[in-house]
């Protein structure tokens, strides 16, 4: 099994290579992410909303429209009460973006992306533990707009890991 995953990875990974037209960093702050809505902390009482987060993403245009790529998403919070904790949160997943709408001025596309999200505990007074859940983010409304050749500001509204609104810059390659 492993065998036939790692040459799936393979060819997937020399027919995008073989198609990639275009390539981007991105960089992008979200504000109320899927961790803040959904229990990511191991039923932990009185845990105050994270203060947003931080994306880094890297994409590759495979085809015309559509574009696939890895990103990682870091939050964190603390606790209520007199036992103050932490919680970080780290997620790794894999993006696609389809380009639904172009013009000069700008691009629309929606975005989707899938993998785990690894809440790293710190109690007071205890040992730290990590717990993985599912991770994801959906936004159907996103807009890049160019503001030179190099540099592309964009904005993304959905919800999941990367937060309800989503705004940054990327660094076209």
């Amino acid at each position: 099994m492993k065998k036939l995953l790692i040459t799936l990875i393979a060819v997937v990974g020399m027919v995008a290579g073989a198609n990639a037209q275009k390539m981007n960093i991105s960089a992008s702050y979200g504000g109320y992410t899927l961790m803040d809505a959904a229990d990511y902390h191991d039923g932990w009482d009185g845990v105050n909303n994270a203060w947003g987060a931080l994306n880094l993403g890297f994409n590759v245009q495979v085809l015309p429209k559509f574009w696939i790529g890895p990103s990682y998403t870091f939050s964190s919070t603390t606790t209520k009460g007199k036992h103050n904790s932490n919680i970080a949160y780290h997620v790794i997943m894999l993006n696609g973006r389809y380009d639904y709408y172009k013009n000069r001025l700008l691009t629309m596309y929606a975005h989707l992306g899938v993998g785990a999200e690894i809440s790293h505990m710190q109690p007071r007074g205890g040992d730290s533990y990590n717990k993985g859940y599912f991770a994801f983010q959906l936004s159907p409304i996103c807009v890049d707009v160019p503001l030179s050749k190099m540099f592309t500001m964009f904005g993304e509204l959905g919800f999941g890991a990367q937060g309800l609104l989503q705004v940054g810059v990327k660094v076209n390659l």
